[in-house]
């Protein structure tokens, strides 16, 4: 399994980290050892003062594909979710201002939270999803898919030109404005339309 990710796919989010508008998909990969186990709570790591929560609407590869068309690439996920970016944004900044890859600060042990998945078919339309983190039951992010720069299919067919996908690889499709630094002992907590997909606790 591999853990694809979009930046700067909401223009809000963008504009709050001061970035640069992309012409095209901005991509990074997180190992599968990224992956926050179950039940396990999020250890703040030793190597940075300022982990931010970056929640994102998730999508599971359910077939093999490569230069899949953007009209075909609703037949190659059937399910979605909520995840966690957990962003070591004091490290990023540093690496970003080098000119340096992200890795460091993105794609660390424990750094992307999966929630539960749920049928896409339960859904109207997949353009005009609401989703949400909490912060100690208080709303942190909150985002729509209607806001996305690049949609679903698009980022699939983007992704499919330069990786084959893979039954089970995950998407992350980018985050909405509103990220902001974790401290112990918050919970977190991801919903997609008021489904409640995971909750976790900060170390």
């Amino acid at each position: 399994m591999k853990i694809i990710c979009i930046g700067r796919n909401y223009a809000k989010h963008i504009e709050e980290l001061k970035n640069e508008r992309p012409s095209e998909p901005v991509i990074f990969m997180k190992p599968d050892s990224a992956v926050l186990l179950k039940q396990y709570p999020f250890v703040i790591p030793e190597f940075s003062n300022d982990i931010h929560h970056e929640i994102e609407l998730i999508v599971k590869i359910n077939k093999v594909g490569k230069y899949i068309d953007t009209k075909f690439a609703h037949k190659y996920y059937d399910e979605i979710s909520v995840g966690i970016d957990f962003t070591a944004r004091d490290l990023q900044n540093e690496l970003k201002t080098k000119g340096l890859p992200w890795e460091k600060a993105k794609s660390f042990d424990g750094s992307a939270v999966i929630g539960e998945f749920l049928p896409k078919s339960k859904f109207k339309s997949l353009e005009n999803i609401t989703f949400e983190l909490t912060s100690n039951s208080k709303t942190v992010q909150k985002g729509n898919t209607d806001f996305m720069l690049w949609k679903i299919d698009e980022l699939i067919s983007y992704v499919s030109q330069y990786f084959t996908l893979k039954i089970g690889d995950i998407i992350f499709t980018g985050t909405p404005e509103g990220v902001a630094a974790v401290k112990p002992e918050d919970v977190l907590e991801g919903f997609l339309e008021g489904n409640k997909l995971f909750s976790i606790q900060i170390k």
